[in-house]
């Protein structure tokens, strides 16, 4: 396929990438130093400059993982490395006259996988209709999400979220470089799904952050990802032990093992979290510290969070996806009793009401999907509408084969459309069954919506923002369409629920 190099200069030096497909790519481009050796565990810092021309054309490291979860195609793989602090830039091959909004794209996996060179994150689809796409790496698990701060020493100090001081810092980065390549600073809006779009919200509450984004798309966030300092400091003691610490030893322990071991050791800390149901996940932002002063959903019942718009919403069946694959979620009615047993029966009962097939499947998998997805969508939308302007959405659209699959409109599958894959190869395989046209029309509503929302802060007609006297939600399906606080009883059945609180 017929490629040409394109370049620009930045504030570190200059960087080439290529054209293709009427659009600019860069790959891989430092926003920080690598965070090896003495700077293992600490803040990011700004990148050093070079001399000569610096090669973007492809993908390099993304953080340390299991391998399995680093697939780029078939038997390809991403190589990992703690060496991964890098983002990448897609443009429109031929940009109008104005500078074009932003688009910062984070990537979810449980804040324990993922990769922004995963294919379906390509992010030209958005260029193409009048953007500059942005995707980052930033560090994961234990080696960026896990807080060791407790362990630190004055030999080997320690900080805490680092993942969102990485974010930080890539925002930084734009701030200060996406002028050249056609975006405008001032108009930068993060938007993520899953895990990435926990770390949105949690985004809001970082005061790091102000100026640095204007806009907010949070895509089916994840529940219960943050935990304050105290039971932090116990899931670090922990770690210590599982690496096989001695006491006094820890700092070091965790400073001087390899990567693999690092991943090995958080492994078994989320299955001895899952298992001995510790209440809290360890991997995730710490609230509590300066990066985060306090829970990011508090800070915008507050009105201490960043007042920017937000889109916020979730699709019609997260959970079932993890009835098949990282079956963590209690899509069960055995895993369901398990997670209610340190619950107020009070508490328990007011929940299984507002499932009345429960324990019958469809009415557990619902469950498990509002438990780690749902209800973290109402409460920010709760939170937030009463101080900035708020957009709520669920996404319905699902071809028949996701339906014949089992999967429906799963944890994800927005992505789909956001991404523009089906009109890709996949997508048209996906849709063979005589839903093109459908796919095609909640695609196209929804990169415009997204677009518009990038642009001006207000996603489009006929989407009215979510406030209290109404809870608008728009519905993205076949036919698309607003519906005022549906699901009720579930929303308030999860009002104010918490496993550590």
């Amino acid at each position: 396929m017929h490629q040409r190099t394109v370049r620009a200069t930045v504030a570190t030096g200059i960087v080439e990438g290529f054209t293709r497909e009427g659009v600019h790519r860069w790959r891989s481009i430092p926003y920080a130093q690598a965070p090896v050796g003495s700077l293992r565990f600490r803040a990011p810092r700004p990148p050093q400059p070079w001399s000569g021309v610096r090669h973007c054309h492809g993908f390099t490291n993304c953080a340390p993982q299991q391998r399995i979860y680093t697939a780029l195609g078939l038997g390809r793989f991403q190589p990992t490395d703690e060496d991964c602090l890098t983002l990448n830039v897609v443009a429109p091959e031929t940009p109008p006259g104005n500078q074009l909004p932003v688009m910062v794209f984070i990537h979810g996996g449980g804040y324990i996988l993922g990769s922004s060179a995963t294919p379906i994150y390509d992010g030209a689809a958005l260029a193409r209709r009048g953007c500059i796409y942005v995707s980052m790496n930033y560090r994961l698990g234990a080696l960026g999400c896990l807080d060791l701060s407790s362990l630190s020493t004055a030999e080997y100090p320690l900080e805490s979220n680092l993942f969102l001081r990485d974010i930080v810092a890539a925002l930084q980065w734009v701030r200060d470089n996406i002028a050249v390549f056609g975006g405008d600073p001032d108009n930068v809006t993060v938007f993520g799904e899953s895990a990435g779009a926990h770390a949105v919200s949690a985004l809001l509450g970082v005061p790091a952050a102000a100026g640095l984004f204007h806009r907010a798309i949070a895509e089916s966030p994840a529940a219960g990802m943050e935990r304050s300092r105290d039971i932090a400091e116990q899931f670090a003691i922990r770690f210590a032990a599982l690496l096989g610490a001695r006491p006094g030893d820890a700092a070091s322990t965790v400073m001087t093992a390899t990567p693999a071991q690092l991943v090995a050791a958080q492994d078994e800390l989320i299955d001895q979290g899952v298992q001995e149901q510790l209440g809290a996940f360890p991997i995730g932002p710490v609230y509590g510290d300066d990066v985060l002063p306090q829970h990011p959903v508090e800070a915008m019942r507050r009105g201490a969070a960043h007042p920017v718009p937000l889109i916020v919403g979730t699709n019609a069946e997260e959970g079932r996806l993890f009835t098949r694959f990282l079956q963590m979620l209690p899509t069960n009615e055995t895993m369901i009793e398990d997670l209610f047993t340190h619950v107020a029966p009070a508490t328990r009962r007011r929940i299984l009401e507002a499932y009345p097939d429960y324990p019958a499947r469809d009415a557990c998998i619902r469950l498990g999907g509002d438990f780690a997805f749902g209800a973290a969508g109402w409460q920010i939308a709760e939170a937030h509408s009463a101080h900035a302007p708020t957009y709520a959405y669920r996404y319905d659209f699902a071809p028949r084969a996701l339906r014949w699959s089992g999967l429906g409109a799963t944890h994800a599958t927005e992505l789909f459309a956001v991404f523009d894959v089906y009109r890709s190869g996949l997508g048209m395989m996906m849709t063979a069954a005589g839903d093109r046209g459908p796919a095609l029309r909640v695609s196209n509503e929804i990169q415009n919506r997204w677009r518009e929302f990038a642009r001006t802060g207000v996603p489009g007609q006929q989407w009215p923002a979510y406030t209290e006297a109404d809870r608008a939600v728009r519905v993205f399906d076949r036919r698309s369409r607003v519906e005022f606080d549906p699901h009720r009883e579930r929303r308030l059945a999860w009002n104010g629920f918490s496993l550590t609180g």
